[in-house]
């Protein structure tokens, strides 16, 4: 499964920062970084790949939240997505 992760951001700069030191901790909850795609100064792509999609839905409703106020991230929305 993949899970395709759209970020709105204040500064774009900040996010960037803060997404690539929060890499072990994404990886530590299931979550491999596939591809970032920059739409904006203000929004974001993140494309992943989920190993425990259990584990990966319950760190985005809860520990991703340190890392979404530490990004400057206002609005993250989640889609989880299987090969058709």
């Amino acid at each position: 499964m993949q899970m395709l992760i759209h970020y709105t951001v204040a500064d774009y700069a900040k996010f960037k920062s803060a997404f690539d030191a929060d890499a072990e901790d994404r990886g530590n909850n299931s979550l491999s970084l596939l591809q970032l795609w920059r739409e904006s100064g203000t929004s974001a792509w993140a494309l992943f790949e989920v190993h425990d999609a259990k584990k990966a839905r319950e760190y985005l409703s809860g520990a991703a939240g340190v890392f979404n106020s530490q990004a400057g991230v206002s609005a993250a929305d989640a889609h989880a997505l299987e090969t058709a």
